[in-house]
C-alpha cells in the first residue's frame, strides 16, 4: 500500500455537543468524554502505526486540543501544525448558541431539519454545506492534496461539516448521500489515495 495517507478525524465530544446547542464559529472546549475520545483515537492510530509528516487542524480550539491529544498519545507532537479557519466548523449563524430542541419551538421542526440536512439551504445569517464545501475543497486541493499525493503522511483534525465537505469527495457521494453521512466524534477515518488522488481503500477505526 501507497505511503499517500490522509486520516480524518472529527474532534471529541464538545461542551455544547453535550448541552444539545448549535456551535458553528463558537470556540468551545472539549468535555471529558472528549478528552477521553481524543485520546482513544490517538490510540488507535498509534496502533495502526502511522508515523504522520504534518497535520492540519482549525482555529477552533476543540478541534485543536483534538489533535494535540492524539498527538501526545502517539509520540509525534514535534510535527508541523497547520491551523486554518478553511477548515472550521459550518457557521450557524443565528443558531449558534441556541438549544436546538428551543430552534425546534421557534422555528418548527421541519425548518430545523432543512437547516441542518440540506445541502443548499442556510441559517439565518450562517452557512450551507454547500457554502462550507466552498471554503474546505479549495483549501484541500490547494494545500492538503499535494502533500498526500506527494506521499506525506496527513493527519487533519476538524469538524463534522467541514469533514462532510471532505468525505463527499473522496467518498464521491451525492449531494443528498452525504447529510445522512454520520461522523463519529473521535474516530479516525483512515483513506489511502490513488495517485490519481481517488480513493484506494478505507479504514474506519469507528466500525
Amino acid at each position: 500500500m501507497s505511503d499517500r495517507v490522509l486520516v480524518l478525524v472529527r474532534h471529541g465530544q464538545s461542551e455544547w455537543n453535550l448541552k444539545n446547542l448549535f456551535t458553528g464559529w463558537r470556540d468551545v472546549d472539549l468535555t471529558e468524554v472528549g478528552i477521553a475520545e481524543a485520546i482513544a483515537a490517538g490510540r488507535k492510530l498509534k496502533a495502526q502505526g502511522i508515523r504522520f509528516d504534518v497535520a492540519y487542524t482549525s482555529v477552533l480550539k476543540r478541534a485543536q486540543n483534538t489533535l494535540s491529544l492524539m498527538l501526545k498519545e502517539m509520540g509525534q507532537e514535534n510535527i508541523d501544525v497547520i491551523k486554518d479557519l478553511a477548515l472550521n466548523e459550518r457557521d450557524y449563524g443565528e443558531l449558534a448558541g441556541l438549544n436546538k430542541d428551543d430552534a425546534r419551538k421557534k422555528w418548527g421542526e421541519e425548518q430545523v431539519h432543512i437547516w441542518r440536512r440540506s445541502y443548499d439551504v442556510q441559517p439565518p445569517g450562517g452557512e450551507s454545506l454547500k457554502d462550507t464545501a466552498a471554503r474546505v475543497l479549495p483549501y484541500y486541493i490547494q494545500e492538503i492534496l499535494p502533500r498526500v499525493l506527494r506521499g506525506e503522511r496527513v493527519l487533519v483534525a476538524a469538524h463534522g461539516n467541514s469533514l462532510r465537505a471532505l468525505i463527499m469527495v473522496l467518498e464521491r457521494l451525492s449531494t443528498t448521500a452525504i447529510l445522512s453521512r454520520e461522523i463519529a466524534t473521535g474516530a479516525p477515518l483512515i483513506y489511502h489515495l490513488n495517485a490519481d488522488s481517488t480513493v484506494a481503500s478505507l479504514l474506519d477505526l469507528n466500525a
